[in-house]
């Protein structure tokens, strides 16, 4: 099958190709903004950009729905949609040449792998993460402020308000949990280090199951987009119409479930996980501030209280492990441990019997 053929599978039809000038200055600019970025990465900004030289561009009719941008493998080039203006085009390549970065192939030219992403015979795994990851980079090389979103009933914090906002939301909450450094490490440089950190944390399975539900949630949007064109293509309403509008509601309410069972997932695997691992009053605090500070990250729908109980049951934990700690039933590297400490516990008491004593009210507040 021709490049062309494929192409117009993908629903993409090339108006004209963007000349070299304008390649080489979106390869300059995207190259710096990577590098200035990212320092940390130590990436040779001279390199970068006469790698992306490489890249060829092209403007196209698109789908309606689907990425303004695609980079497209098989002939190393990306494809922006007609309607971009020509002064955005930079903001929407950078998302574009990570991917093209990212792209690992055999000897036979086959795409392997793609940052967080497998590609195999019969079918790609990881692909939800990897776009959110890709997404998260680019929105901050972009510098695109926080935003409060609402989608499919959920509420949320993002830095990508429009692009693969609840694939990004909980990807985000993995990148709190595990480091952004080593996410965005993997999503660059193709590596399992996030992959096996995180299983070091919780397990194998658990970080497939997380996988494999992303994928499931990008999978079921990129079907909605679909039903959505094709009632743009009907010109009166008939049962049809209705029947794909069903199935829409359908899809956003299996989004909405998937989405909270996966993020209730990360919370309790990682710090059921980790508590178990704490033996010290250090690492009890840090334990303490990372699980209360998670809130920041959380998607909210209506009558969600999952991590209000869980944190409550964690403090009683935490209060009884301080206690244990604290009388040496436990080794700790903190053997002068002064009586001020014991501060940490009132702290704990206080707390619970705050959110116990309001726990309606606190309900409210995470239901929003």
């Amino acid at each position: 099958m021709s490049i062309e053929s494929m192409l117009k599978k993908d629903g993409i039809e090339v108006i004209n190709k963007i000349d070299t000038l304008r390649v080489n200055t979106i390869a300059k600019n995207v190259s710096t903004k990577i590098c200035e970025t990212f320092p940390q990465y130590h990436l040779n900004q001279n390199e970068l950009f006469i790698k992306l030289c490489r890249l060829d561009m092209f403007r196209a009719k698109m789908p309606e729905g689907l990425a303004e941008a695609n980079y497209f493998y098989k002939n190393t080039s990306i494809y922006f949609n007609e309607h971009i203006p020509d002064s955005d085009l930079e903001e929407f390549a950078i998302h574009e040449c990570i991917h093209y970065l990212q792209e690992v192939k055999d000897k036979k030219n086959y795409l392997i792998r793609m940052g967080l992403c497998n590609y195999t015979e019969f079918k790609i795994y990881g692909l939800g993460i990897n776009e959110a990851a890709v997404q998260l980079m680019s929105s901050k090389i972009n510098a695109i402020p926080k935003e409060y979103v609402k989608y499919f009933g959920i509420s949320f914090a993002t830095i990508s308000p429009s692009y693969y906002p609840l694939e990004c939301c909980l990807v985000n909450q993995l990148a709190y949990l595990i480091g952004e450094d080593v996410l965005f490490d993997s999503t660059l440089n193709s590596n399992d280090n996030f992959k096996i950190q995180f299983a070091n944390c919780t397990s194998n399975k658990v970080y497939m199951a997380i996988q494999n539900a992303i994928d499931d949630i990008l999978n079921k949007e990129e079907d909605i987009v679909k039903l959505n064109n094709k009632i743009l293509e009907i010109d009166d309403r008939n049962k049809r119409v209705d029947g794909y509008l069903s199935k829409i509601d359908e899809l956003k309410n299996e989004i909405s479930l998937l989405f909270m069972r996966t993020q209730n997932l990360i919370i309790s695997s990682y710090f059921d996980s980790t508590f178990d691992k704490i033996t010290n009053l250090e690492q009890l605090e840090n334990y303490r501030r990372k699980l209360y500070t998670f809130k920041d990250y959380l998607g909210f729908k209506d009558g969600y209280t999952f991590f209000s109980d869980y944190y409550v049951k964690k403090m009683e934990e935490l209060e009884n492990k301080y206690n244990a700690l604290e009388h040496g039933e436990f080794e700790t590297s903190l053997t002068l441990v002064s009586k001020k400490e014991s501060k940490i516990v009132a702290f704990f008491k206080a707390l619970k019997k705050l959110i116990l004593g309001k726990s309606k009210e606190e309900d409210s507040i995470y239901d929003k």
